[in-house]
């Protein structure tokens, strides 16, 4: 069902099975996927694309420009997947010529006044809570979850599986799996009932806690730990997606203050 009180560009591309209700705004060049709810008073912007099956609820802004000083007009983008909920007054603006684009993947829950920032890439199943902050160029990996009011810099990225407390200054790479928090921020241990929700293994879920022992446990520094799990521990994803994020961090990867519960025996 659209409502005649739509604001709906005539170039807006609606699918089927959509309902659009009164007061929302639709512009040029939207594509809204079918089976898809859009409620009053939200407003998707110019080159903005929406998934099947998603709900936007009142107060949303899809693809508002960037706010960044260097943006100069560039026909840039927003990408939303499936089955995906923006909760109330949630802003995801569009990209710059850095990536062209923002993503957000599908199934994500976006809760109310979060904020995505220019050219962020968001991965499938994630959770950002109540009033978390991504600077622009963030990016966040499948089945993370981002407690509220935490708020990350620009360029960081954030591991598949990782879980952040709420309250938390994200200001350097959060490795994947793993959990953390406090402030500064500090690694605070492995995301084991996050994974075991997700049917991880337990023999894996060993595995990455074992890795993780010998980057934040062991005495060595970084390097060292790298070189040690290369030689040592047999080959598996878990290993290669943590070395690998581990290798490409440009911002350095939370560190560990050695207080207690910062690590699963």
């Amino acid at each position: 069902m659209i409502s005649k009180l739509a604001d709906i560009h005539p170039e807006a591309k609606i699918g089927q099975n959509v309902t659009i209700e009164s007061f929302a705004v639709i512009q040029k060049g939207v594509v809204i996927g079918d089976n898809s709810h859009i409620m009053s008073h939200s407003v998707i912007m110019e080159n903005s694309t929406v998934g099947k099956g998603c709900k936007i609820f009142p107060g949303a802004v899809i693809g508002g420009l960037p706010q960044d000083l260097k943006y100069e007009g560039e026909q840039t983008f927003v990408e939303v997947g499936d089955n995906t909920i923006i909760r109330e007054c949630v802003t995801i603006n569009r990209g710059t010529k850095d990536k062209w684009k923002t993503v957000v993947g599908s199934s994500c829950l976006l809760m109310a006044y979060s904020h995505i920032a220019h050219d962020c890439i968001i991965g499938n199943n994630v959770i950002l809570a109540n009033s978390v902050q991504l600077a622009g160029h963030v990016e966040v990996g499948d089945y993370a979850i981002l407690g509220g009011l935490a708020a990350a810099g620009q360029f960081i990225h954030i591991g598949s599986h990782a879980y952040i407390s709420g309250h938390t200054g994200i200001a350097k790479d959060v490795p994947p799996f793993i959990k953390a928090g406090r402030m500064p921020i500090t690694y605070i241990g492995v995301n084991s009932i996050g994974l075991q929700r997700r049917g991880f293994p337990i023999a894996k879920i060993n595995n990455i806690l074992d890795i993780y022992r010998h980057i934040y446990s062991k005495g060595m520094n970084i390097t060292q730990a790298i070189e040690f799990i290369e030689g040592t521990f047999p080959e598996s994803d878990e290993k290669a997606e943590i070395l690998s994020f581990i290798k490409r961090s440009e911002k350095g990867i939370v560190k560990f203050n050695g207080k207690s519960g910062g690590h699963e025996d």
